[in-house]
């Protein structure tokens, strides 16, 4: 048996062994955009494996946005159903085990050092693996190693090209599209979607959630070639959502059978309650239901009810603390901006927000800005310790071409406590969004000031 101090040094070497291939998440979109993707890789890999990915069922979802809360809420109802259920998702939030999860556990620091020690024989044999595809492969091998009864996988970037795009579903899940990643993808929606589209296997069930007309025309044009029967969340299977406060929100299920003019909560309806906030949750909801159950597997709606709201994702409208309030948050496109604002028109309305933001080079950096700026207090611009991410400098030119007061502090950790100083006054929001690694780093750094605080009551007592 190891000893801690031992275990965490298998861990780093792990991890620096993960790093030194090539990492497309860590590279410049320049870069990226010269990449030459193909899951030939991946193929072989897994085969020198013994394709673990084989022995289990698996539910795969892509997407813009809401891949990440629909697999969550998937994973949860799960194992509220008794399954043993595998979660696999990027990128992570604080610790890179997040990844990987069984029940809701992350792998444990000892057991991935030991799966990449496993996994470095066939590893040498592969020229030009990725990170990535290294990481998707702990994962399914983890999975059958725990001896999972079902695994819930989130696409990495796209859908047709990504290393977890060589499973066969139960259901194949595409989450609300929008633009992002446009060098890599495509810079139309139709041709966003016909990446995510990519997942789409033949015969095998899609469900997506409510979509614009124009990446809509794609996923039902690619279905249809490859006999996927396609069910549409607000279509297919409608939903409404119903009470929401800062303690979670409600929303009933039902068939379309039920039309839309007439009341939507009958008998046959499904009344979930998640703790995630905003409505664009109450989507990812409804899409979690119908994923679940276009999956063959036997999830009960009693089930379901218990692991949505059992279910735990942060960092996705987070409420860390209600007043004056501290939030966090991962928009990273004008989309999510959008659905960011309606939020807190919902939840904080017209309170004044101070936001801590940050975001790599290839994101609509003022398209953000715009639709945030009528809540504005003051950006405070900063940089996360990521190569991707642009230099607080470049930020606060374009938040004052936004026309909104900003400041550039750095690091995150005296971005959030500047943040919270200058909240003070007029009890301002505290926000953070942008960039996930961003919103990583003030999780962690609120979570050291909530211990000292913790700490100096204690020393006062």
């Amino acid at each position: 048996m190891l000893s801690l101090m031992e275990t965490e040094a298998a861990y780093n070497k792990a991890l620096d062994y993960l790093y030194s291939f090539v990492d497309y998440s860590l590279k410049h979109t320049s870069e990226l955009v010269k990449a030459e993707f193909n899951l030939e890789r991946m193929f072989e890999l897994m085969a020198a494996l013994g394709n673990p990915q084989d022995s289990y069922p698996i539910i795969h979802v892509a997407g813009t946005k809401g891949k990440g809360s629909v697999s969550a809420m998937v994973a949860s109802a799960l194992y509220a159903a008794g399954y043993r259920a595998g979660l696999y998702i990027s990128p992570h939030l604080q610790d890179f085990c997040e990844r990987i999860q069984v029940n809701g556990e992350p792998i444990s620091h000892g057991d991935l050092a030991a799966l990449v020690e496993e996994i470095k024989p066939a590893v040498a044999r592969l020229p030009f693996i990725t990170t990535f595809e290294l990481t998707t492969a702990l994962g399914f091998l983890h999975f059958a190693q725990r001896g999972v009864d079902a695994a819930v996988v989130e696409v990495g970037l796209g859908g047709r090209l990504d290393a977890t795009n060589i499973v066969t579903p139960l259901v194949s899940v595409i989450t609300s599209l929008s633009y992002d990643h446009m060098a890599v993808l495509g810079n139309t929606l139709a041709q966003i979607a016909g990446e995510k589209a990519g997942i789409i296997k033949e015969g095998v069930p899609v469900v997506s959630s409510p979509q614009k007309d124009e990446a809509l025309a794609v996923l039902e044009k690619v279905a249809a070639e490859r006999n996927a029967p396609l069910t549409l969340v607000g279509r297919d299977v409608i939903f409404e959502a119903s009470e929401h406060s800062l303690d979670g929100q409600s929303l009933a299920v039902s068939p379309s059978l039920v039309t839309r003019h007439s009341s939507l909560v009958t008998p046959e309806s499904v009344i979930l309650r998640i703790p995630l906030l905003g409505a664009f949750q109450v989507v990812n909801a409804a899409t979690a239901y119908a994923a679940l159950k276009a999956s063959g597997l036997r999830v009960p709606d009693a089930a379901i009810q218990k692991g949505f709201v059992e279910v735990k994702w942060p960092a996705r409208f987070e409420v860390l603390r209600r007043e004056p309030p501290v939030i966090l948050d991962s928009a990273h496109n004008v989309d999510s901006a959008q659905k960011l604002r309606q939020a807190l028109d919902d939840y904080f309305p017209k309170r004044p927000v101070i936001l801590i933001f940050g975001a790599s080079e290839d994101k609509n950096v003022l398209g953000m800005f715009t639709e945030w700026k009528p809540y504005l207090d003051r950006i405070l611009v900063t940089k996360a310790d990521h190569p991707r991410a642009l230099e607080a400098e470049q930020l606060l030119g374009l938040a004052q071409q936004a026309g909104v007061p900003a400041e550039a502090v750095s690091p995150v950790e005296s971005a959030l406590a500047r943040a919270l100083e200058l909240s003070v006054k007029d009890s301002a929001i505290v926000l953070s969004a942008g960039s996930i690694f961003v919103t990583a780093e003030v999780r962690t750094a609120w979570q050291k000031h909530t211990l000292a605080k913790v700490w100096n009551l204690r020393k006062d007592d």
